[in-house]
Parts: structure tokens; sequence; C-alpha cells
């Protein structure tokens, strides 16, 4: 079915961090969106890409070679395989847009690895 989504009503809809959740799909790919704070984990995804956008907040992106903040309206693709880790030291609001079924945490599997997301 075919409705439109209010970002911000869905955030409202949860707390926890780094726990992102679905609100569309496309194309075989995934949009999500998080609430973030402090630091993620160093990680990759071997076959996709990973597309970012601040909704509100501050985000950088680390990479291995050097950084990438991204404020309210900016994005950035991380391509595939490329090794990163986002940070949040304010809470941050995302959208991501990724492959369906891509975990959280790419190729590493750890505490805060999400196998199956919720949507809302």
């Amino acid at each position: 079915m075919m409705e439109k989504v209010n970002l911000a009503e869905k955030l409202s809809l949860f707390s926890e961090h780094w726990s992102p959740r679905i609100v569309g799909e496309l194309n075989g790919q995934e949009v999500r969106i998080a609430k973030v704070q402090g630091e993620f984990i160093w990680h990759s995804h071997e076959d996709a890409d990973e597309l970012f956008l601040v909704i509100d907040g501050r985000l950088t992106i680390e990479l291995r070679d050097r950084e990438v903040v991204l404020e309210p309206g900016e994005l950035f693709v991380v391509p595939r395989g490329v090794e990163h880790k986002p940070v949040a030291e304010e809470e941050t609001s995302i959208l991501m847009v990724e492959t369906a079924g891509t975990k959280n945490t790419g190729e590493v599997t750890e505490e805060r690895t999400i196998e199956t997301l919720e949507r809302i």
C-alpha cells in the first residue's frame, strides 16, 4: 500500500540508539531511520553501498584515510567494501538507504548486530 511517511512521527516511536527501523522499500533497497549517539564500530558492507542522510544533529563518518562531517540535509554514500565508523557527539537522527537484508554491522557480528530490523 502506498502511503506517505512522516519522518518526525516515525522517529518519535523509539528512543534506542544504533537500532535502525525500516520505513520504506524500493527496488530491493530499504529506507531506514535511526537515532545515533556516541561511536559505532568499524565495519564494511562487501556487497552494498550505504547512503547516510542527516535529518538533525551532526554525524561524522570516519574512514581510514579521512573524516566526512555531515550536517542536517547533507548526505554521503559509503561505497561497498569501504570500512567506516559513524560517530555522533550528540543525539543525531539519520536516514539510510541500503540493500534489503544488509546487517547494520556489515561483515562484523557483535552485540549491536540486529539480525531482523523492525518495520515501523
